[in-house]
């Protein structure tokens, strides 16, 4: 390009591909036109066609919005492997990557495909594909309000999604609790219930916090169903050269439905011809469209970049996957009823954590000149504790670490000193004398230690400095009451830092790209 006279202002791909756009839509097409007098825009070559050539030449990953001076009245977009919809209006459409853009104009949208170009006019628009096809896309219904993207009060969009969760497990429960007690339904997987029931392993693949939810998961079905678990992120799971078997299932488990990694692990499966599911919350993305089955979360959108409500939501989907697999792999149906009768529960007792917000900013008041935290937890808050830790260094730039509370004799405990604080995840539960043991090994060597607790324990407040206390419950509903006290902690002391909570450094909502 460099050779042909064009002058790059940056290092970046984009600035190469719209020289690439320039090199097939040249300027001399408009010098001819005003010189003759007599052509039209008709005669020069219209920006799509441009854009189209120019496509054919490159490979990789994009999501573009493409205008041109020339042909002010036109908006072209195109996508592969990264989310775009059009959201349609009344005299006015929209690009963007994620519905809750286009939400306060429009609750009409259609998400493109890969390979899809999108041309918007102020006489409407079209979809074509790269070889100029043109497509017949019907719009969808947004189920999402205009309130649910506006604080409504709150300070953040993170404090606002952490006290939504009562709500957001009740939405994705809503329905799915059979009358028959001790029964779930989940419409989404009945297609498919019948290679389910014969299944012989479920491969669940996620990023980030639906990785860890994905861990909750693991031991509930693993000891629910007992059913074999295995737990991949997703970013490694195709370089690993996964081998697949006679009875896999891959369930992938995304927020936005729009994660690359997990999108590329799903279709790696399904070139294996593995049955893929999903766990998603926005209708119609691209992980939602190209499973074979699945569950949607309808948690409404998600806005900070820290998640929040969501883990709730694909932790308490899991908990129903679980009884739903049992129920045809031998487990009992008064062990059913006990657990659907304790996530009806669920959304009550996570708000009576909620109310200890306040309580827990005066702990986070405590430790906010800390810069490096462990927590620790095992069983099915070992990834209740990764989560925590995640929380805390995504929002307020702080180093902390999550681990299983039985390896801290392997390596870590070496770390512990007067400035290093401990979280430790200890309700009463199958582990709880183990998780003692390990807080005071901790206290031995001079570690502050917080303890997330089940209420009455006193106890523990005579080895921990601080405890916040969650409410008794089953044991593998812990997590659900756990992990929003630890996203209280990190959001509390991340504004006593003066950090931008919902729209921390380096992050994004949706990870697009590798």
């Amino acid at each position: 390009m460099q050779r042909k006279g064009h002058v790059f202002a940056s290092e970046t791909d984009t600035e190469t591909l719209a020289h690439l756009i320039e090199e097939h839509y040249p300027a001399r097409n408009a010098k001819q036109g005003a010189a003759g007098g007599r052509a039209s825009r008709s005669s020069f070559l219209p920006l799509e066609d441009a854009v189209r050539r120019a496509l054919r030449e490159v490979r990789g990953t994009y999501g573009l919005a493409i205008i041109s001076a020339r042909e002010p009245d036109k908006l072209i977009a195109v996508r592969n492997f990264s989310p775009l919809l059009v959201g349609i209006g009344k005299g006015e459409h929209f690009i963007a990557s994620d519905a809750s853009a286009v939400l306060p104009y429009t609750r009409k949208v259609i998400y493109m495909e890969d390979g899809e170009m999108a041309l918007l006019t102020p006489k409407g628009f079209k979809i074509f594909d790269i070889d100029n096809r043109l497509r017949s896309r019907k719009p969808q219904k947004l189920e999402w309000d205009v309130e649910k993207i506006q604080k409504g009060g709150y300070p953040h969009f993170m404090l606002k999604e952490i006290f939504e969760q009562p709500e957001a497990i009740i939405n994705s429960t809503r329905g799915r609790i059979a009358k028959t007690p001790g029964q779930a339904v989940l419409g989404g997987l009945m297609p498919v219930i019948g290679e389910l029931q014969n299944m012989r392993r479920l491969i669940v693949v996620g990023c980030g916090t639906a990785y860890l939810a994905g861990r909750v998961g693991e031991y509930m079905i693993e000891e629910f169903a007992r059913l074999p678990v295995e737990v991949d992120l997703a970013s490694e799971f195709r370089y690993r050269k996964p081998v697949f078997e006679k009875g896999d299932v891959l369930l992938a488990v995304s927020q936005s439905g729009e994660t690359a990694d997990t999108l590329a692990a799903l279709r790696e499966a399904k070139e294996q011809k593995v049955l893929t599911l999903g766990i998603v919350n926005v209708v119609g993305s691209t992980i939602a469209r190209e499973t074979d089955a699945g569950v949607y979360q309808h948690v409404g959108p998600e806005i900070a970049v820290a998640s929040t409500k969501a883990f709730t939501s694909q932790v308490s989907i899991f908990a129903l996957v679980s009884v739903l697999l049992g129920r045809n792999r031998g487990l009992a149906p008064k062990t059913a009823k006990a657990l659907i009768a304790e996530l009806r529960r669920m959304p009550k007792l996570v708000g009576e954590v909620l109310k200890a917000s306040e309580r827990i900013k005066e702990i986070a008041v405590e430790y906010q000149k800390f810069r490096n935290f462990i927590y620790i937890g095992r069983k099915y808050n070992f990834p209740a504790a990764m989560e925590g830790a995640l929380k805390l260094k995504e929002i307020s730039y702080v180093h902390a670490e999550g681990m299983s509370a039985g390896e801290m004799k392997h390596g870590s405990i070496a770390m512990i000193d007067a400035d290093f604080p401990t979280v430790a995840i200890a309700p009463l539960d199958s582990v709880y004398d183990k998780n003692i043991s390990n807080i005071e090994e901790i206290k031995a060597r001079g570690g502050p230690v917080i303890a997330v607790a089940t209420e009455g324990d006193r106890a523990i407040k005579k080895i921990a400095d601080h405890v916040i206390y969650i409410p008794k419950t089953l044991e593998m509903f812990t997590p659900l009451l756990a992990v929003p006290a630890l996203q209280l902690f990190a959001y509390h002391f991340a504004v006593l830092r003066g950090c931008d909570v919902d729209k921390p450094r380096n992050l994004a909502k949706s990870v697009t790209v590798e």
